[in-house]
């Protein structure tokens, strides 16, 4: 049996019974925070041209709901609309990541669950399974070689959310396991995403869960329609791995305790709008507000270093390169006690950039992987003191005491209103989804 043919028979028998409470609940935050992720982008228009080509490529059919546009008027084919989808709920940088695979679990997975349940007029326990399945999937896909597709110069989110979100949508559908397995096959001929963007601070990397989605329903399409793909895409000699890290990954590795030990209970929410991987530093910076400082060295986790630091990322050179610099970002917190979405609209301000300057990083080889690093800050005070900050891990992640309130709060505030949140938090009764994509219509 392949990977492929594993997934596939394990995804289109789940039911409910099979999963433990703990991960439903923890799949209805992870739906929830996407969705509100993405209404807070679209309330920005921070993913304008993505909305815009999903209506032009895809208004002919009114299928399925763009989250955050006019009532009844942006809905289009399901793929358009899982791509736009997709694009918003990682357009701020806000959404859930998962440490051990470094990916965005919701942002590939979630679209595809909403479109083809609306499409195909499903109950919202239909779309929490497809959910589910799919949240499983991309996070261990990733973490069968943690940090692997980075060092390669890929997004793990593209890589392994392509497929992730193919099976996703041949729940969905209720393909036939040789169906779905080819689906799996087609969506890993679409696994790529080139993380270039950090050289120049394009937002790039906006589109690749729109991509991975996208590509996941139209992989099952196609496989509906009787196109074919390799059962062995996965570990393969010219499977996932292979092709793309130039290594293959057993088997195991994917699958050990498949359906036993949930991976999307392991998937952290983000409470800052940036990068995961100096979250923990965003923590520690916390408690430094207030606290007037002459420089500050900030620890980091060497898989982390080339994404987040180096040299000019004192100075980004557009609002979404800011959110991939730990000096700047660090700098904000210090200043101002938080970072939200409105930090990045103002990337020039002097005393932000002067402090940026004195902030220092040291790679410090933790053990684990680089998204569950510790924070630890070293700051210098203008008399001379030395004053430490620092966190176990970044707040958010599993184990949280707190996570259920902070994603309602986090959730509310993105989308504009408790009711939206309860009503997303009721998901599993739902007897239909149009409800709640009405819902997400703007106001």
């Amino acid at each position: 049996m392949t990977v492929a043919r594993e997934l596939a028979g394990w995804a289109l028998g789940l039911t409910l019974d099979d999963v433990p409470e703990t991960v439903r609940r923890a799949a209805v935050r992870h739906v929830l925070d996407g969705i509100g992720c993405a209404a807070a982008a679209a309330r920005r228009r921070a993913a304008t041209a993505a909305v815009l080509t999903a209506c032009d490529l895809g208004g002919g059919c009114a299928e399925a709901t763009i989250i955050g546009g006019p009532p009844g008027a942006m809905r289009v084919t399901r793929a358009e609309a899982a791509f736009a989808n997709g694009v918003l709920m990682h357009a701020l940088d806000y959404d859930d990541t998962h440490a051990g695979g470094l990916v965005h679990a919701s942002a590939p997975v979630v679209p595809v669950a909403l479109a083809e349940a609306e499409a195909l007029g499903l109950t919202g326990e239909d779309l929490l399974l497809g959910a589910i399945v799919g949240l499983e999937t991309v996070c261990r896909l990733g973490a069968a070689a943690p940090h692997g597709f980075h060092a390669r110069g890929l997004h793990a989110t593209a890589a392994c959310g392509v497929l992730a979100a193919a099976l996703t949508a041949a729940r969905m559908r209720g393909l036939l396991p040789d169906t779905a397995v080819h689906a799996l096959g087609i969506a890993g001929s679409q696994a790529g995403g080139l993380l270039e963007f950090l050289n120049t601070g394009a937002s790039t990397k906006q589109l690749h869960p729109g991509f991975a989605a996208r590509g996941g329903v139209l992989a099952a399409t196609l496989a509906s329609h009787g196109a074919t793909g390799p059962d062995s895409v996965v570990e393969g000699e010219y499977g996932l791995y292979g092709a793309l890290l130039g290594r293959r990954v057993e088997p195991a590795a994917v699958l050990d305790g498949l359906g036993e030990r949930w991976e999307l209970a392991r998937i952290t929410v983000k409470p800052y709008p940036a990068c995961q991987l100096m979250h923990a530093q965003l923590d520690a910076a916390r408690r430094l507000h207030g606290t007037a400082v002459e420089s500050i060295t900030a620890e980091v986790h060497p898989d982390a270093a080339a994404i987040v630091c180096g040299p000019g990322k004192e100075r980004p050179r557009t609002s979404y390169d800011a959110k991939f610099s730990l000096p700047w970002s660090v700098a904000a917190m210090v200043l101002d006690g938080e970072v939200t979405a409105a930090t990045y609209d103002a990337i020039d301000r002097p005393e932000v950039l002067d402090l940026a300057a004195r902030v220092r990083t040291e790679v410090v080889a933790f053990g684990g992987a680089a998204a569950d690093q510790p924070g630890r800050l070293r700051a210098v005070t203008p008399g001379g003191e030395a004053v430490t900050a620092e966190v176990p891990r970044s707040g958010g992640g599993p184990g949280d005491p707190h996570i259920d309130a902070t994603v309602r709060a986090k959730a509310i505030a993105n989308l504009g209103s408790a009711d939206r949140a309860d009503l997303i938090l009721g998901l599993a009764g739902l007897p239909s989804v149009r409800p709640l994509l009405t819902s997400l219509e703007e106001e």
